[in-house]
């Protein structure tokens, strides 16, 4: 938790005073999806001809040696004040920390146990649980920081105006997640994986899709935002504009099981097409949400709404674990239906929102 909350404050203090900051991020965002890119080539490719634990052992070696650039980096590169919290826990404050943690386990603990006790306890309810812990955590972070002294009014509506882009965040979270459970499902039973009869596609590669899309578009996103420079739209409107898009990708997948039924093998060309859509929205959204972030966090929880925007995924991928059980091939065009139009009304209604939430942003655009 410590290396991650100094990876916050060092990611933070580079984007501070850099000028063209939504580029900024769109380049980080790439560099992210470099490494996404090459994982499910390799882990579906030793999991199906070598062995599943190889592959799933990948992401821990990965893992490992990005953690040690990272420390071995931080070190060499950064400024030494970059390496240390802004605001770092006072005693008092640690010890409180500490006891609402341990409350926080034990309430876990014991409702596991009752539970058990009930007969209740399986997969299904193991993950409500922790969909409904991961959509509290951010209520409740929010209510700390908005009512903390430590803020000033600017900060404090800064924040507030951050709620409905966090929401908006969560949403689209939901839908583009669902790429490695709905998408991986249809790319698996309802995708002709013969490619032009001499090699056949593992339905795992189709998760490369996503970073491929994301890396092809950086470099277009990353100089529309320098040449537009002040005329750039503000950082709601991209976000309405992203989950807009967002909901296309999904109403583009009714398309295929319309024409062909939910029982034919349809081209991926289909699947191609989703994710370039959706693709477009995750860099209208992600890179502009963690630049937004930066800016709109009060200097006393720096680190902690940068954890924040992360807690959108988490809390979108919640969403997304309950919604999923209503998917089946007998009702696609419903599904894909409803969850693409409510991401385009979402956006929308975002659209709507966008005056009050830049007056609340206090200058930020």
């Amino acid at each position: 938790m410590a290396v991650f909350s100094s990876c916050l404050d060092i990611l933070h203090f580079r984007c501070q005073w850099v000028p063209r900051r939504y580029s900024g991020f769109t380049i980080f965002v790439f560099g992210i999806n470099l490494g996404s890119f090459v994982a499910p080539l390799l882990v579906s490719w030793l999991g199906f001809n070598v062995n599943f634990h190889l592959g799933f052992s990948l992401a821990a070696i990965g893992m490992f040696f990005g953690l040690l650039q990272y420390v071995r980096g931080g070190k060499k590169h950064l400024p030494s004040a970059s390496l240390y919290p802004s605001d770092p826990l006072e005693p008092n404050d640690a010890k409180k920390l500490s006891i609402r943690v341990g409350l926080g386990v034990v309430v876990f603990a014991l409702v596991l146990l009752l539970l058990q006790v009930m007969g209740s306890l399986s997969l299904s309810s193991f993950i409500t649980l922790l969909s409904i812990i991961a959509v509290a955590t951010p209520i409740i972070y929010f209510i700390i920081i908005i009512s903390s002294k430590k803020l000033s009014d600017t900060e404090r509506s800064r924040v507030i105006a951050y709620i409905p882009l966090f929401i908006a965040a969560a949403i689209f979270w939901a839908i583009e997640e669902q790429g490695s459970v709905v998408l991986a499902l249809f790319a698996e039973n309802q995708t002709n994986n013969n490619f032009f009869g001499i090699f056949n596609i593992p339905a795992g590669w189709y998760q490369s899709l996503n970073p491929l899309f994301i890396m092809l578009y950086t470099p277009f996103f990353a100089w529309m935002w320098i040449k537009l420079g002040k005329k750039q739209p503000s950082s709601p409107s991209k976000f309405s504009l992203g989950l807009m898009i967002a909901g296309l990708s999904y109403l583009f997948m009714v398309l295929p099981v319309m024409l062909f039924g939910s029982s034919a093998k349809v081209s991926p060309f289909w699947l191609l097409g989703s994710w370039a859509i959706v693709e477009i929205a995750e860099l209208l959204i992600s890179p502009i949400g963690l630049s937004v972030t930066t800016k709109l966090a009060p200097k006393a929880f720096e680190s902690q709404m940068m954890s924040m925007w992360f807690l959108a995924d988490s809390a979108g991928q919640a969403v997304n674990s309950q919604i999923v059980k209503f998917y089946t091939p007998e009702n696609e065009i419903n599904y894909f239906l409803i969850v693409g139009l409510v991401a385009i009304v979402a956006g929308i209604i975002l659209i709507f929102l966008v005056k009050p939430i830049k007056r609340l942003m206090e200058g930020v655009n």
